[in-house]
């Protein structure tokens, strides 16, 4: 560890500031395109001024599109993965509770989301819905809220994908519902549909007004006006207390009203190719005139939808005004501070990618890619450096404790949540050297340590490689678990699969130390499926994340049954009916009798596993299909 630290090196050297190197550069980019835009301002032209505006007409019109869009994909990609979670299994009311975590969840996890309902081929509902305090209540037949109620669901098929069917109204509220069809084994088996709020929807929108000056609606069934960011000032100037959904008579906005017979503005060319029109409304009671931008979305009910914003004319002709003087200077300016910028960011840049690189390995958990970062004349980098020589340093010395494949879980999980203590239902295995005592009388301390690290190896490679953890070596015995921290369905299949394997590895060494003259070794293995509470387990710095519980000392007194059962054979395994039944059919086993085991009241129904049956057990299931925690 002194050499490794060595090699990193932790000496100071003093160098330039990166802020003042960074303020320096930045503030001569700045003068000189300050100094630009002030020597060129005389030269802009009137094209460049509108091609301007033809932008910000297309990105301040596709930004709101784009809001809307996003906000009602969150609520149809929602239900969609809840539709893969859903399909081929029995849709009911007897299957409520069984279904409710996952709702819950998708609720909870998607703020768009107001009501999640499930409808039968039968017609009745239940789901979650989001209460006016922002708690989730779960519900069925008598306390369907309104909007259950109200909703008709749309036409779909088994084949059907996310359909939008038409706003409904409930509550005092309008909402814009998603639906898909949830399928078993091909047919129909019932309907999931979500709720989305046009109230939020507004809202969301509403954060894109661009000030007094500016007004955003979004219109559907042609004059129903369902967002209004200047509602308040409606009511302030009317005195009547509004509320949306509204048509447009009885919001009384005379911009909207014109819409219709608004004229198209011909120099908003590109705007137009790209779907967005942009209109002249002339005010016909000595008001002033508008600029509208609005733009068509279709594909989210029957109707189609009209998001859009306007200006009062006079804004758009003083932006003109100020473009027209500055427009060209402003893009030369900008190509100007584009080139110097990239040239310093590039060398600015250098050091960054070197500690991406290295990242990169040490996310991988391939500390030994990892070469040493060197030193720097610029300060902070310098200290940067030393800090991530020094992480580096300690993280290979956790990995030396840690197995590697427990922290990847770990990671991928989320170490506050994985690592909190909870009682799961996992299968064990508790492997055992037979005669280990004897055999290292004639070894001395560093070949016993050799023996015992090639043999471990064997073992945690085949449980690695169906996805098994290493809990802990203790002695000559290994202690393996499945199902935790990542639960999965078939941890007694895997379990099983990985004790055949470390049987057909310890054959194979045994018949390479038969060829160099070495002794053989005999492995008793207990496996046993049951609940264990799992997380860690310590005090103060001192934690470890282990299981602990009585299915731990029965797995192990079926590793020493082996003894009895089968004292002479090179590998034994042994496995609960627990084991057994939880694995289901495929599994080559015999009974081996019921025992007693030390330390239990009962007697125990003892399975011995074939080890040479092959193939064992189909594949491992994919990633995609392992279940959640039962």
């Amino acid at each position: 560890m002194l050499k490794r630290l060595t090699m990193f090196g932790t000496k100071s050297v003093r160098g330039i500031s990166m802020t003042a190197l960074v303020s320096t550069a930045f503030g001569a980019l700045l003068t000189v395109s300050m100094l630009l835009v002030l020597g060129l301002a005389v030269t802009a032209n009137i094209r460049n001024t509108f091609s301007l505006l033809n932008d910000k007409a297309v990105l301040t019109t596709n930004a709101l599109a784009q809001q809307v869009s996003d906000h009602l994909d969150l609520a149809a990609g929602a239900v969609l993965e809840l539709k893969n979670l859903f399909d081929n299994r029995e849709i009911g009311l007897d299957q409520f509770e069984e279904l409710k975590p996952s709702l819950l969840a998708a609720v909870y996890s998607n703020m768009v989301i107001d009501v999640l309902v499930i409808t039968d081929v039968s017609g009745e509902e239940f789901g979650i819905y989001r209460g006016e305090t922002g708690r989730l209540w779960p519900f069925q037949r008598q306390q369907v809220p309104e909007i259950s109620e109200r909703y008709v669901l749309p036409k779909v098929t088994a084949r059907s994908g996310a359909t939008w069917g038409p706003l409904v109204q409930a509550s005092g509220e309008l909402y814009a519902n998603v639906t898909v069809p949830l399928v078993n084994e091909g047919k129909l088996s019932g309907y999931l549909t979500a709720a989305v709020s046009t109230e939020e929807i507004g809202n969301a929108v509403r954060q894109l007004d661009g000030g007094d000056d500016a007004t955003v609606f979004i219109l559907a069934n042609g004059d129903e006006v369902i967002a209004y960011s200047d509602l308040a000032l409606v009511r302030a100037l009317t005195g009547k207390s509004i509320a949306l959904p509204a048509t447009i008579s009885e919001l009384g906005d005379s911009v909207l009203s014109g819409l219709a017979t608004g004229e198209l503005m011909e120099t908003f060319e590109k705007a137009s190719a790209l779907g967005v029109d942009v209109r002249d409304i002339e005010s016909h009671d000595d008001g002033p005139d508008h600029l509208s931008m609005t733009k068509r979305l279709e594909g989210y009910g029957p109707d189609v939808w009209i998001v859009g914003q306007y200006y009062e004319a006079s804004t758009i002709s003083r932006e003109i005004r100020r473009l027209f003087g500055s427009a060209t200077v402003g893009l030369l300016s900008i190509v100007v501070a584009l080139v110097l910028a990239v040239l310093l960011l590039r060398r600015a840049a250098r050091p960054l990618a070197e500690i991406a690189k290295r990242a990169q390995y040490i996310g991988a958990l391939e500390f030994d890619r990892v070469k040493p970062l060197p030193q720097s004349r610029i300060r902070e980098l310098n200290q940067v450096y030393q800090a991530f020589n020094a992480m580096v340093v300690g993280l290979r010395a956790m990995n030396t404790y840690v197995p590697r494949s427990l922290f990847r879980k770990l990671m991928r999980l989320g170490m506050d949540q994985a690592m909190v203590a909870r009682e799961m239902e996992i299968t064990l295995v508790f492997t055992d050297i037979v005669g280990f005592t004897s055999l290292s009388e004639n070894l001395t301390a560093v070949e016993t340590a050799e023996a015992l690290n090639q043999h471990f190896a064997l073992l945690v490679a085949a449980v690695e490689r169906e996805g098994g953890t290493v809990d802990k070596f203790i002695g000559d015995g290994m202690l393996a678990f499945w199902g935790a921290p990542d639960a999965r369905p078939d941890h007694a299949r895997a379990a099983v699969r990985a004790c055949v394997g470390m049987a057909a590895a310890l054959r194979a060494d045994n018949r390479a130390c038969a060829e160099r003259g070495e002794p053989p070794m005999r492995l008793r293995i207990g496996i046993h499926s049951g609940k264990v509470v799992v997380g860690n387990v310590g005090a103060l710095d001192r934690w470890n994340y282990t299981v602990v519980g009585d299915a731990v000392n029965l797995c192990e007194r079926l590793q020493s049954l082996g003894r009895d059962v089968s004292p002479d054979d090179e590998v034994v395994i042994l496995a609960s009916e627990d084991t057994i039944r939880r694995a289901g059919g495929g599994i080559a086993s015999s009974p081996a009798g019921t025992h007693r085991l030390r330390g239990r009241s009962g007697a125990v129904t003892v399975w011995r596993v074939d080890d040479r049956a092959s193939p064992l057990i189909g594949d491992l299931p994919a990633a995609s299909s392992v279940g959640a925690a039962e």
